[in-house]
């Protein structure tokens, strides 16, 4: 087993790397499609500016300044607190400074990432009793073609550690480590509150009928909403609202419930069946939302076969986890959600085929560069 991890190990570190070697290439021969918002350094940097592009910025300003309450304005309590900190403290402990805050986002996602890539092999095991598509259920994930997110400064692979031993810590019955994992969870990212339906249904399965293990077991469903329990009593002492983070994305145009969730995805198919070459050279935005549509679309499709093989816990993360934001009416982030959806990973490394498994093996390298190219260069992929 020893082996095993260090081999994961291994590979997922050499991945971020070629990742970054990629995306510097892109971004030193390809020309911007805008400004740069911000740069690490004070002048542009072609290597180390590629980690660093639209949130990354709130990241930043938040682990420098802090939080700061705007009234009837856009405020950065809609970000979740422990990656910001991290970055805060982990910056401190490099000797503090601008450059360092950004280095040490750098840092951690790319441990998150590594210790994500471990965690979701145990899972795998746990789940697929076959230690060879565990190893494909972590090379499905680390290739999706918007991972590339785990490898710069963004909290999700930080929030796909977390809630992937969340996972791990309930089906295998280890509580504390369920609990533990899933509160920084729900402090990472808005949507952690998410994960919590999935946990229930989780525990619920595995403690059926002995009465001290369903204790324990909700005691623990129960420490998960510490986090963001924790998080909005400090958002009250700032704002006097405790739920003003969700005000704040309101006031960011995020409006769950606006449209029913399947429209933006109909929208889009729509245009690409009845007018695809207009609609994708139409703005840059047509290419983005396709990708985004095309990876949401893929997730719910297979919702039906993941509740087949791993039961409803699972189809339920998916769906509530992509109904709420393309309720908003928007498709921007969808890729992004996507990315820390662990179960599609798990489901796709069931298949038996080999010529499948390379095919969307093929598929997701392919578009992973793309991707990681079109945020390198400041297209709206966020």
């Amino acid at each position: 087993m020893r082996f095993v991890t260090a081999r994961i190990v291994a590979a997922a570190l050499g991945f971020r790397l070629i990742s970054a070697l990629v995306a510097y290439i892109v971004n030193a021969s390809v020309p911007m499609a805008q400004r740069e918002q911000f740069t690490v350094y004070p002048s542009t940097h072609l290597f180390w500016d590629t980690f660093a592009r639209w949130d990354s910025g709130w990241y930043f300003g938040i682990a420098r300044h802090g939080y700061e309450f705007v009234e009837a304005g856009r405020s950065n309590l809609a970000f979740f607190p422990v990656y910001p900190m991290l970055m805060r403290y982990v910056a401190l402990a490099m000797g503090g400074g601008r450059v360092r805050i950004y280095m040490a986002g750098i840092l951690i996602s790319w441990t998150a990432f590594v210790l994500a890539m471990v965690m979701l092999h145990r899972l795998a095991r746990v789940e697929l009793k076959d230690d060879g598509a565990a190893r494909r259920a972590v090379l499905f994930a680390a290739i999706f073609p918007f991972a590339f997110f785990f490898g710069v400064v963004y909290s999700e692979a930080l929030f796909l550690l977390f809630s992937v031993t969340a996972f791990y810590g309930f089906r295998a019955k280890r509580w504390w480590l369920g609990a533990t994992a899933g509160a920084l969870a729900t402090a990472t990212r808005a949507n952690g509150v998410f994960i919590v339906p999935a946990l229930a249904l989780i525990a619920w399965r595995e403690t059926r009928g002995d009465r001290p293990a369903m204790l324990r077991a909700a005691a623990a469903l129960a420490a998960t909403l510490l986090g963001v329990g924790t998080y909005s009593l400090f958002v009250y002492s700032i704002s006097g609202h405790p739920f003003e983070w969700a005000n704040s994305m309101d006031r960011w145009n995020w409006h769950p419930g606006a449209v029913a969730g399947w429209q933006p995805l109909v929208t889009v198919v729509t245009a690409m069946a009845t007018r695809p070459y207009a609609f994708i050279t139409g703005s840059p935005q047509a290419v983005v939302d396709l990708l985004n549509a095309s990876a949401g679309i893929a997730a719910l499709a297979a919702t039906p076969f993941i509740w087949l093989r791993f039961g409803p816990a699972y189809p339920v993360l998916i769906l509530i986890n992509l109904y709420v934001p393309l309720s908003t009416g928007a498709l921007e982030g969808i890729g992004r959600y996507c990315a820390v959806l662990f179960p599609f990973s798990l489901w796709l490394a069931t298949v038996r085929a080999p010529l499948a498994r390379t095919a969307v093996t093929v598929v997701f390298g392919m578009f992973y560069v793309l991707c990681l190219a079109l945020f390198t260069k400041v297209y709206p992929l966020f």
